[in-house]
């Protein structure tokens, strides 16, 4: 859905602001290639997985295997690209509906076991 120019007056506004106080971090953004999630890395992944198999078949029909072990490369590689565009835009997607308690991040596993069943035992059901 496109923005409407009200909020694509407040975008340009933003990307100014955000420029002039951090020109740096801003000219990074700007040379940023597409997001891990986008749909283009996602169509990208689906054709070089197709030309793997393609490749792949080639390879096996001509009895050449490094040309199918080529092929199974070029599938494997596709079919990556493809799980972690969605996996990205699953996580983008997924927002937080309620703060968590905060956990340190590199508690152990018995420690967020243990921080869960606090916050059970006081009522606090956010977690589930």
């Amino acid at each position: 859905m496109p923005l409407s120019e009200h909020e694509q007056r407040l975008l340009e506004q933003m990307e100014r602001a955000l420029y002039a106080e951090d020109p740096k971090f801003a000219s990074s953004l700007r040379s940023a290639g597409p997001r891990p999630g986008s749909r283009r890395q996602a169509a990208l992944g689906v054709v070089v997985a197709l030309g793997g198999l393609a490749v792949l078949v080639l390879g096996a029909a001509s009895s050449l295997i490094p040309v199918g072990v080529l092929g199974f490369l070029m599938m494997l590689f596709g079919s990556y690209a493809v799980v972690r565009s969605m996996r990205a835009s699953a996580t983008a997607e997924a927002a937080p509906t309620a703060p968590a308690a905060p956990t340190p991040p590199n508690s152990g596993f018995m420690d967020r076991m243990d921080e869960r069943f606090r916050r059970r035992r006081e009522g606090d059901d956010s977690d589930q």
